[in-house]
């Protein structure tokens, strides 16, 4: 009899570590990826540098601020390209915007400036993707947001989308900022009701 006690003693013992174990592995994951959100509010979208260094998130400590501050400088493209690219240039640290960076936004915000606005609360094809003032934006990630070291991969949500939008990030350790990498959020979206012919 002693012999099964001792049996069962150890099987419960295992079975107690795997379950202690499967456990603290969904307690992990369900930290790494709350889904965790984090809202910004512009009083004014910057319109060059100075005003871009002036805004509180542009000490790019958490990638959710760069994330934010690169849609309010996207809002400037068609007003002074030049600009934009220098207040880009910032958001990407060590990195400059290349010319086939440039050339892929031209293409995608060229007479379509609606999109990055779209991003803002308030801002529906209805209304022309007029955002409400202040300018309100949600930032966001998913559970695999943070998987990789120093890189991160974040999202927005448009007005005239279905699913949300992605933006990739590298930090740089040194500094602990995140820079903007690569731009993947402006796929078009529906067109504003004024230029829908079948609205």
């Amino acid at each position: 009899m002693a012999f099964f006690d001792i049996l069962k003693n150890q099987l419960m013992s295992q079975v107690k570590r795997e379950v202690a174990k499967t456990v603290n592995e969904k307690v992990k994951t369900v930290e790494k990826g709350r889904n965790h959100t984090e809202t910004f509010i512009f009083a004014n979208l910057p319109t060059n540098v100075i005003q871009l260094k002036a805004l509180p998130e542009s000490s790019l400590d958490t990638a959710f601020k760069s994330v934010a501050l690169c849609i309010a400088v996207l809002c400037n493209y068609e007003k002074d390209a030049n600009s934009t690219w220098e207040m880009l240039d910032y958001l990407k640290g060590p990195e400059s915007v290349n010319e086939k960076e440039m050339l892929f936004i031209k293409e995608r915000l060229s007479g379509k400036q609606y999109k990055t606005l779209s991003f803002f609360k308030g801002a529906t094809a209805d209304n022309g993707y007029t955002p409400s003032v202040p300018y309100t934006i949600t930032v966001s990630e998913n559970p695999y947001s943070f998987d990789e070291e120093n890189w991160a991969t974040l999202y927005v949500t448009s007005g005239g989308a279905d699913s949300p939008r992605p933006v990739k990030l590298r930090r740089k350790p040194s500094t602990n900022q995140w820079f903007i990498n690569d731009i993947q959020c402006l796929a078009d979206i529906r067109i504003p009701a004024s230029q829908d012919e079948w609205a």
